[in-house]
């Protein structure tokens, strides 16, 4: 079993571990380099970048890749950059990565890789332009996408799109497993998952993401099955709240009727058996198995 976690306590957790144990920057360097090693990479590569520490990890990519004898282009879709990111992205105009400004009107068709670093698990909000129009420009294209520690637009708590997000290829998640990634609309935006351990010292151990092999125990024992549509029509009294916050619902309605619950998100799970909740995926796959091939 692997941890699945809150976006407050990854942020929590990650700031415990730079307190004490790794610098942003090195933890910045290893979120990178964790993306680097899930992906096959060759042909024309753009690194598309937001304001903050997403964008971050993606100057440190793009370090990485040069240093390495790829070419990638940082696509910058903001003027402003995080103090490790404006590190990382100074020494890769050192090292001569190109760069080029990003906007709605960007086409990504040139590119055999899209590597999607806009906006992180802490984002929330709805999105507004030019965001809105680079993620579908993105999603128009017919590059390889891979999404760092979410995909852009998507919310880390619930997984809905708000209102759009970047549909990946391949979504390295950064430190732990987010609940986002497997909740909402997170099955028409992901389609392959991995998480990348970076060392951040966990704070509080929440949820669990069990293998396909370990939900039938969940299956068998009279469990209610159901899609999660057919939950927040069946069980929720408020719909629209089921969907902004869908583990409450689920956890409270297995404790209350003692039922264990398995609610399915398009191929994702949710599983709740009154003292634990679980998550199993179709699309999480171990970082022991091959890297994706481009």
């Amino acid at each position: 079993m692997e941890n699945v976690i809150s976006v407050k306590n990854m942020r929590e957790s990650d700031a415990f571990t730079i307190n004490t144990t790794a610098s942003s920057r090195e933890l910045m360097y290893r979120a990178a380099m964790g993306v680097f090693k899930n992906v096959s990479w060759g042909g024309k590569i753009a690194v598309v970048c937001g304001s903050g520490n997403n964008g971050g990890d993606g100057y440190a990519l793009a370090e990485i890749l040069s240093e390495r004898g790829f070419h990638p282009i940082i696509m910058t879709a903001s003027e402003k950059r995080s103090e490790d990111g404006d590190y990382y992205y100074t020494r890769c105009l050192r090292n001569g990565v190109r760069t080029e400004d990003c906007n709605g009107g960007t086409d990504f068709n040139g590119f055999d890789i899209v590597v999607d670093c806009l906006l992180g698990t802490g984002f929330s909000g709805q999105l507004r332009e030019p965001m809105i129009s680079i993620i579908k420009a993105i999603n128009r294209s017919q590059a390889y996408t891979v999404s760092v520690d979410i995909n852009s637009g998507l919310s880390g708590a619930n997984g809905l799109a708000l209102p759009v997000a970047v549909k990946s290829d391949l979504t390295v998640s950064i430190g732990y497993y987010k609940t986002g990634m497997f909740l909402g609309d997170s099955c028409k935006y992901i389609g392959s998952l991995v998480n990348a351990d970076i060392g951040i010292k966990l704070l509080k151990k929440q949820y669990y993401l069990i293998s396909g092999d370990e939900l039938s125990p969940f299956t068998g024992y009279s469990s209610v099955q159901l899609t999660a549509p057919q939950f927040a029509l069946e069980y929720a009294t408020n719909e629209a709240e089921f969907w902004r916050n869908p583990l409450k619902i689920v956890s409270q309605e297995s404790c209350s009727s003692k039922k264990i619950f398995v609610v399915d998100f398009g191929g994702s799970r949710l599983i709740a058996d009154q003292t634990y909740v679980y998550f199993q995926s179709d699309r999480a796959r171990s970082v022991s198995e091959k890297y994706v091939k481009f």
